[in-house]
Formats: C-alpha cells, sequence, structure tokens
C-alpha cells in the first residue's frame, strides 16, 4: 500500500507556518512564505503549465482534435484556458478556449456519450458559458441549441462519466453560468426520475441495505467516477422530493457505516483492497460528496464524515502522480472543499502544502521516474493540466471548485 504514496512529512494538525529561518529544505521553506506569495508563485507556475498544455495539445498537433473528451483530450485544455481568463480575465485566453472547443465539436460530430466529462454534452456545455462570456451570442445559442437538442438513449447508464448523472452535471452547469432555468426544472426532472428508478430497482433485485444502488460495466461501484458517491454529489444538486432526499442520506450512511477502518472507502461493493485514494475510487471523491451533502443538509453527520475522510487524504494522499483524477492534484481539492465548508485555515494550510509540494517536486520526480506523468501527460484530468487548475484555484480559495465535479 505505501508504495503508491510518498509519506507525508509536511506535518499533520497544525496550521502555523514554519519560522522561514528552521526551514531545512526547499519545500520547507516554500512552504513557510506568506500564503499571498505562495498563490502568486503557484499563478505563475500556472501560466507556464498552461502555455505548455496549449502547445503539446494543440499547437504541436496542427491545431487538429484527435481525443475531443475533457478527461483525457483536447476540450480538457479549453477547461484550463477557461478557468485561466476566470482568475486572470486574459481574454485571448477566452478566445482560444473557443476555439478549440468549435474543434473538438467538429471532430466530435455528436458523438460519445452525453456527458460532460466523457462526450458530447461537455463540448456545448462549456462551448455555450465560453460563448457567453466572450459576447458572441450568435455562438452561444448555437450550442445551447445543440445542447438541447440532445437524444439520451433509453439504455444509457446512470454514473458520472457515462451515463445520466454526467447529462445532469452537465445541465447544472449551464444553470449556474447563464441562471438558473436555463435548462429547465421539467427537463432535468425527468432524467432524475430515472436515476432514482435505476437504483432503487438494483435494490430490490439485489436486496441491498443502500436505498440506492448503482452497477456501471459489471461492477456496483462507490467512487466518484463511475459510482455511487458520483451519483449521489449530482443528485444533492437537484430538487429532490423527500422521499428521494431520505434514500440520498441514507445511501451515503450506507458508505460511511461500511467504509474500511482505516476510514477510506471501497473501489465497489464487496471490495476488501483498502489500497486506493483518488478521487475516482476512494475516499477523496467520496470527501467532496460528503462535504457537499454536509452544506445542502446541514448535518453534523456529513461534516464530521467528510472530515475523517479528509484525514485519509492527509496521510495516504501523495501519490506518485499529479492528476486530478488519481494524482495530487486531485487531492488537494479535498481541503479546498473543506476550507470552502468550514473556513478552518487548517485545510487552506493543508491543500498549500499538497500544492507546494507538487511545485516543489513534482518535475524533479518525473524526470527521475519517481512520480508517474500519467498515461496522457497534458491532459486535465491524468497530467499537468489538472495540477495547472489547482495552482489556479489556489489563488482564490473560496472560489475553487474540481473540475466537472464541484459545480
Amino acid at each position: 500500500m505505501a508504495e503508491r504514496y510518498y509519506p507525508n512529512e509536511m506535518g499533520g494538525l497544525s496550521i502555523e507556518e514554519l519560522a522561514p529561518e528552521s526551514a531545512k529544505d526547499s519545500l520547507s521553506k516554500l512552504r513557510s512564505l506568506p500564503y499571498d506569495t505562495i498563490s502568486q508563485r503557484l499563478k505563475l507556475d500556472a501560466i507556464n503549465l498552461k502555455h505548455e498544455v496549449v502547445r503539446e495539445t494543440w499547437a504541436a498537433k496542427g491545431r487538429h482534435v484527435n481525443d475531443y473528451r475533457l478527461y483525457t483530450g483536447t476540450l480538457g485544455t479549453a477547461y484550463l484556458l477557461f478557468k485561466s481568463y476566470q482568475i486572470t480575465r486574459n481574454n485571448d485566453d477566452l478566445a482560444l478556449c473557443s476555439d478549440i472547443i468549435q474543434a473538438c465539436d467538429a471532430g466530435c460530430n455528436g458523438s460519445g456519450p452525453p456527458t460532460f466529462i466523457g462526450g458530447h454534452a461537455g463540448i456545448y456545455a462549456l462551448g455555450t458559458v465560453a460563448a457567453k462570456n466572450n459576447g458572441d451570442d450568435q455562438l452561444c445559442q448555437q450550442f445551447l441549441t445543440k445542447f438541447k437538442e440532445i437524444k439520451l438513449p433509453i439504455d444509457l447508464g446512470d454514473d458520472l462519466f457515462y451515463g445520466r448523472a454526467g447529462y445532469l452535471w452537465a445541465c447544472s452547469f449551464l444553470n449556474k453560468h447563464l441562471g438558473k432555468g436555463t435548462i429547465s426544472i421539467s427537463q432535468m426532472r425527468a432524467v432524475v426520475n430515472e436515476l432514482i428508478k435505476a437504483g432503487r430497482k438494483l435494490l430490490k433485485l439485489e436486496n441491498f441495505k443502500s436505498p440506492l444502488m448503482y452497477e456501471s460495466r459489471g461492477k456496483k461501484y462507490w467512487g466518484a467516477a463511475h459510482g455511487l458517491a458520483g451519483v449521489m454529489n449530482v443528485l444533492l444538486d437537484m430538487e429532490l422530493k423527500q422521499d428521494e432526499i431520505e434514500d440520498v442520506k441514507g445511501a451515503l450512511r450506507y458508505m460511511i457505516k461500511n467504509r474500511f477502518s482505516s476510514g477510506n472507502y471501497r473501489t465497489s461493493e464487496g471490495d476488501e483492497s483498502d489500497v486506493l485514494v483518488h478521487w475516482c475510487h476512494g475516499a477523496p471523491g467520496v470527501a467532496l460528496t460528503l462535504a457537499k451533502a454536509a452544506k445542502v443538509f446541514g448535518d453534523d453527520e456529513f461534516l464530521e464524515a467528510a472530515r475523517e475522510a479528509g484525514e485519509v487524504v492527509w496521510r495516504r494522499g501523495l501519490l506518485k502522480r499529479v492528476g486530478i483524477c488519481h494524482g495530487i492534484s486531485g487531492n488537494a481539492y479535498v481541503f479546498l472543499s473543506l476550507y470552502r465548508l468550514t473556513g478552518k485555515e487548517e485545510y487552506l494550510y493543508k491543500a498549500k502544502a499538497f500544492a507546494c509540494f507538487l511545485h516543489d517536486r513534482a518535475h524533479t520526480l518525473i524526470c527521475e521516474g519517481i512520480m508517474h506523468k500519467g498515461d496522457h501527460p497534458f491532459s486535465l484530468f491524468e497530467g499537468i493540466g489538472g495540477m495547472a487548475c489547482l495552482f489556479l484555484d489556489l489563488v482564490e480559495p473560496f472560489e475553487s471548485r474540481f473540475p466537472a465535479y464541484e459545480v
């Protein structure tokens, strides 16, 4: 288990800064600096990373799109550019973001699952929002029309990556950026009905103690990407009936009750391997969902569970990868979420510590072959694109959001 992550030697519970004169190495010296100084260094690093990502995924490929997805493809570059625009207000970023989205649209041609992360719903939703910010009303309407014309297949799954939850997340993204009602409640409600129905159906067939359960690719996953935590995360943004609210609470309580003794969460139903501490599988993704549940329901039970999951991430979350799906960058977002929720400086300290570790050591560790650069090293979810997003989010931590998971 230990070989999957680096030992966290950055101090556990104290939020006090190191005195610069007592810092013994470059990482300690970096962490000892005032937060404003660190955030500006991270911002500069993020901008340099952004340029590298654009060069490798766009310019070097002749501005041609092979992989249009947000997860590993060129749409992830567009998302990074949009995040950069939000922080820097650089209109060049927004213009390039729009150009890339249009190329993704042409390359996609309506294919793939109708989700934000894995298919054309992400292209249309991000395209709509980017065009709106760019003042291009005609392009905004074109993308919005394409989104509203999406027809969900009858046999569509339920998860965030490939299923109904991923479509609903795209709806929430549009409603946040263009205004409530951009995607009507009735249109979303029809999909919510199918999600609830599917979750209860599996319960009846296999007699689970959780009131909701979902299956993806033959497994009953618990995590954010393909499982229960991801579906609950999306449902928490929906207008639910009282019995549906109780089912969501019950599903979360089921996971809390049946987590590992370490505090980590199972990859799937029946899994006994306490190994993965990733956003996609394990405590990080569940922690983000529990934090949202604590905010939505005002329930101390979910707040405490989110904090406990955060402790797992602090102990075992310095993974030997950089990305947001299964790397240090994604795990750092847990602390940003807890900071927004509680206002406690402890969590900002921990997010900063993970970011400082990346800033100080990631490049060297990758060059030495000690840290995995990712199968798609410049992508949003597996590579340095996600790290750049994290660094930008640390500039304005109260506005931070895990890409394509926190609305």
